[in-house]
């Protein structure tokens, strides 16, 4: 109701954004190049964009032909400083997404460090990678990537928006300006022509930059632990299971809406983006689990999400439970994923051409 009472912090922040920004346009303050490929993926919105299925995509992309590294800060970590991660290591060490990617590419480089420079300076030295993805670094301009991508959310346009507080941009949306290729996520199954022209002409996209549409694709339920059932989402539909959904990530509706599908019994226990599970929320959840009046009933979450549920592999009252996670990749809309795959790969052939 009093959300306009935030308009003059908006102005105040925006401005000094602005100056912050102009300071690197301008090169009084210094941004770093290197002298290898290195890829940014961000977004200017503040919370899920899909970055990180992004980042798992380019990794799938390239690991068969190039020795890649991703860097991250690692949000929410526990520790500080320049971290190469192990098979062994938990989020808490390292975050929830840098793990995630971890234990899906065990034999890839995976790094945090908030300072990216820095990050990006220990890791050619200690790995010599062929290419370096960056994670969430769009604002982070004291890193100047060879490639830009930027993602926007379908359902966020940015061009309808403000900057923080009274909105949910980190900056001006103008500042798209530094994408080499803007990507719109959560995109629904098709994007008619005219549609599109209407996005190109509002985002005011320049000559220079290539746009390209995406969706979710969510995949099957996978046990979060090994002592569970296998049991697939059609299973739960032939047998009317009832879900308790556990959520802690920006926006879980669209999830929501998936499972919507296959239950007409959904309960939602929803906590904050990236929340660290404590003993109490596990006791919490199996309490709401036990009110269903169901026999045939689930726990599901996302896959981030339980990156940090297994680290409660000792708790029985929970473990034992049925809990599963949905596994989700992205999809290029209008059969242009040959397209962007020969975008992301010709940019770093051609890089190393240009270093003989």
């Amino acid at each position: 109701m009093f959300k306009w009472l935030l308009f003059p912090l908006t102005l105040i922040y925006g401005f000094f954004v602005s100056i912050r920004n102009m300071l690197f346009d301008y090169n009084l303050l210094r941004s770093h190049e290197f002298n290898m490929p290195v890829i940014s993926v961000g977004n200017i919105t503040v919370g899920g964009t899909g970055k990180t299925p992004h980042i798992e995509y380019l990794v799938s992309l390239l690991k068969p032909q190039f020795n890649i590294a991703t860097l991250s800060r690692g949000y929410k970590r526990k520790t500080k400083g320049f971290i190469i991660a192990s098979n062994k290591s938990c989020a808490k060490e390292i975050g929830d997404e840098p793990k995630q990617i971890k234990t899906k590419f065990p034999d890839i480089t995976v790094a945090v460090d908030t300072d990216r420079v820095h990050g990006i300076k220990k890791i050619i030295k200690n790995t010599n990678p062929n290419v370096i993805l960056l994670d969430d670094a769009f604002q982070h301009r004291f890193v100047e990537p060879g490639l830009s991508i930027l993602l926007i959310d379908y359902n966020k346009p940015i061009y309808n928006d403000w900057v923080l507080p009274y909105g949910r941009l980190r900056e001006s949306c103008h500042e798209h300006k530094r994408a080499d290729i803007i990507i719109i996520t959560k995109s629904p199954g098709e994007v008619k022509p005219l549609e599109k022209r209407l996005i190109i002409k509002e985002l005011k996209i320049f000559p220079y930059q290539k746009l390209y549409f995406t969706k979710i694709k969510y995949n099957d339920l996978k046990p979060v632990y090994k002592n569970e059932i296998h049991i697939s989402l059609d299973d739960c539909k032939t047998e009317n299971y009832s879900f308790l959904l556990l959520t802690g990530i920006a926006n879980s509706k669209p999830l929501e809406i998936f499972l919507s599908n296959f239950s007409k019994n959904i309960h939602h226990i929803s906590f904050s983006d990236h929340h660290a599970f404590s003993k109490n929320n596990l006791e919490k959840i199996v309490n709401e689990f036990n009110k269903i009046q169901n026999d045939k009933k689930i726990i599901i979450t996302t896959e981030k999400d339980a990156i940090r549920l297994r680290e409660f592999k000792n708790i029985d009252f929970f473990t034992s439970l049925p809990v599963f996670y949905i596994p989700i990749e992205i999809e290029f809309l209008n059969n242009e994923e040959e397209i962007f795959n020969k975008n992301i790969t010709d940019f770093i052939l051609d890089f190393d051409k240009m270093r003989i």
